[in-house]
């Protein structure tokens, strides 16, 4: 489809990339029921590595069949769907260039606990040059002492990325012993994840909705001195989106844990009011009935498209 003037202004904020990479990420928004507005909605699921089987596919068993996921992001309309290696080296072939993908390549299991998070690399750029993605996919964790590392290994993988003509998508999870439990999620915290997102060269930023709390001393005194507004959701979203680059890099939200419906569509009108470009969904819509969560995403779908 001819580009629109929202897609053709959102490509105009990466002048520094080349032609492929603008194409592929013009791909994803040009996909799928939000087409041309600017806004994405993306099915991920990571969550069989990340979380297990049975605590991610147990709630809806037809998820334990990598066909399942990819069928239910084309027929609810999504812009793409994201996975790591094996879920999408079940499916590519298949699928033959309908649906762009996001090759995941970073990712981590809970079987050890360990207080400094960082993900083991478990595919490669190659990998989604030859599974044809849209994109790579990468979590950091600022907050963690193995942040640095993360960082750089980010900034390696963008260049090869970059190389090859493929956007990347960055999941930005603040966690680590730097962080109380309820900072992960901290409205100052979230921001500076968003910028430093933005910073490493991140084309898609995904970060967890903020909640009230400030975690850092130093930033708390720069809230409450220019009174940056943090009580509801859509004023905290503003300012996480303003964060990175002045709404000039393209911010998404994630679903987080299941929720109930009408809880679930509360945040994501509170999201959208405060100027995100779209949600993130895997667990709230994978782990209903199909025909539930085909309903639920075309529904997300139609409050960021207002």
């Amino acid at each position: 489809m001819a580009h629109t003037d929202r897609v053709r202004q959102i490509l105009s904020w990466y002048p520094s990339d080349n032609p492929g990479t603008l194409a592929q990420l013009a791909r994803m928004m040009n996909h799928g029921t939000l087409a041309g507005t600017g806004k994405m909605v993306i099915l991920p699921v990571d969550q069989g590595f990340e979380h297990g089987p049975a605590r991610s596919f147990q709630p809806n068993p037809a998820g334990y069949d990598p066909d399942y996921h990819a069928q239910l992001a084309i027929d609810s309309g999504c812009n793409a769907y994201a996975a790591p290696l094996g879920f999408l080296e079940a499916v590519a072939g298949k699928l033959q260039g309908e649906l762009p993908l996001i090759l995941k390549l970073n990712n981590s299991d809970t079987l050890a606990k360990v207080p400094e998070p960082h993900s083991a690399l478990t595919g490669s750029v190659k990998d989604a040059v030859r599974l044809g993605c849209s994109a790579i996919g990468y979590t950091i964790y600022p907050g963690s002492g193995q942040r640095n590392q993360m960082y750089q290994d980010l900034r390696d993988l963008i260049a090869e990325a970059k190389s090859y003509g493929l956007p990347t998508v960055l999941w930005a999870y603040p966690r680590g012993s730097g962080l109380s439990k309820e900072g992960e999620q901290a409205i100052d915290v979230t921001a500076y994840a968003a910028q430093i997102s933005a910073q490493l060269g991140a084309h898609v930023i995904k970060v967890k909705p903020p909640k009230e709390h400030v975690e850092q001393p130093e930033a708390k005194k720069v809230f409450e001195k220019y009174n940056i507004p943090i009580k509801t959701l859509t004023d905290r979203v503003k300012h996480v989106v303003q964060s990175a680059f002045n709404g000039k890099r393209i911010v998404i939200f994630s679903g987080g844990e299941s929720k109930e419906t009408p809880a679930l569509m509360e945040e994501i009108k509170g999201l959208a009011a405060g100027g995100a470009f779209g949600s993130i969904m895997g667990r709230n819509a994978f782990q209903r009935p199909r025909e539930e969560a085909v309903k639920l995403l075309k529904d997300v779908m139609s409050v960021f498209k207002a």
